[in-house]
C-alpha cells in the first residue's frame, strides 16, 4: 500500500484547518506500521482516509496500484470501541458480516468458529456482548475484522479504553495473531511503548503542518521483551522524538 502526497483539511469557523499535509509513505505486505503523533496531528484522519471512510482533499492511497475510493473488502477496521451487536452472540457477531458478503450461514459460522478460537474465546462463543469484559469484547472485534480476510487490518487505538494489564495482555495477543496470520496491520496509537512492541516501523506525524514525517525502524525479532536493551533504546529514541525523556 502506498500513501502519496495526502492532504486533508476540515472547515472550522468558516476557515480551513489543515490536518494532513502532503503525507507520503509505503507499507509493505505483511508489515506492521504504527502511526504516532501529538493530538491533532491527524493520526485517526489518516487511518480513516486509508479505510475509505473519508476522502482526501489531495493525493491518493493506492492498494496494489489501484486508488482507494470508499470502503472495500481489502480493508477492515478495528475501532477503540468494539461496536458489537448486543442481541447477537460472540459467534454470530463474527459470522454476521460474512453472511452479508454472500457466505451461507453454515460457511459463516464455520469460519467464525476458527477466528473465535484464534482470539482465545472458544468457551464464550455463545455469550452475549453484555457478558464480556472490555478486553474480551475487543478480541471479538479483532476476530470479526480478521474473519473477512482483509488485505490490510486497520486498528484505531484498539486498546486505548482498556486498563493497563488488559492492554498488555492484548498487545501480546495481537503480536501472536500477526505471527499466525501475517496480515498487513496499520496501528494508530498514543502509546509509544505499544508502537515499539508491535510495529516493524513507526511513522511519526509532525506537530506543525509543513514539517516532514519521521520514521523509526524497529529492528527487533518477535516475540519481544520490553526489558531487552535494544527495546529500551528504541523506546527512548521515540520518546526523544517528542521531546520526552
Amino acid at each position: 500500500m502506498t500513501i502519496r502526497n495526502l492532504s486533508k483539511s476540515y472547515v472550522l469557523n468558516g476557515r480551513p484547518f489543515p490536518v494532513l499535509d502532503r503525507v507520503s509513505h509505503h507499507v509493505a505486505a505483511g508489515e506492521v506500521l504504527a502511526i504516532v503523533g501529538a493530538s491533532g496531528s491527524g493520526k485517526t484522519t489518516l487511518l480513516r482516509v486509508i479505510a475509505g471512510l473519508e476522502a482526501a482533499d489531495d493525493g491518493a492511497v493506492l492498494i496494489d496500484d489501484s486508488p482507494v475510493h470508499g470502503v472495500g473488502a481489502d480493508r477492515a477496521v478495528v475501532f477503540q470501541e468494539p461496536r458489537l451487536l448486543p442481541w447477537l452472540t460472540v459467534l454470530d457477531n463474527i459470522a454476521f458480516p460474512l453472511e452479508n458478503r454472500g457466505a451461507t450461514k453454515a460457511e459463516a459460522r464455520e469460519r467464525a468458529r476458527h477466528y473465535v478460537g484464534l482470539v482465545g474465546l472458544s468457551d464464550f462463543a455463545d455469550a452475549l456482548p453484555a457478558q464480556l469484559s472490555g478486553g474480551m469484547a475487543q478480541r471479538v472485534g479483532i476476530a470479526r475484522a480478521l474473519a473477512v480476510k482483509p488485505e490490510i487490518l486497520l486498528l484505531d487505538e484498539p486498546f486505548g479504553a482498556l486498563d493497563a494489564m488488559t492492554k498488555l495482555t492484548l498487545q501480546d495477543e495481537l503480536s501472536r495473531i500477526w505471527r499466525e496470520e501475517k496480515v498487513t496491520m496499520i496501528l494508530v496509537t498514543h502509546d509509544l511503548e505499544e508502537a515499539v512492541y508491535l510495529a516493524d516501523r513507526v511513522l511519526i506525524l509532525p506537530r506543525e503542518k509543513g514539517d516532514s514525517t519521521r520514521e523509526i525502524t524497529v529492528d527487533l525479532p518477535r516475540p519481544r521483551s520490553r526489558s531487552e536493551p535494544r527495546f529500551v533504546q528504541l523506546r527512548a529514541a521515540l520518546l526523544a522524538a517528542f521531546g520526552l525523556h
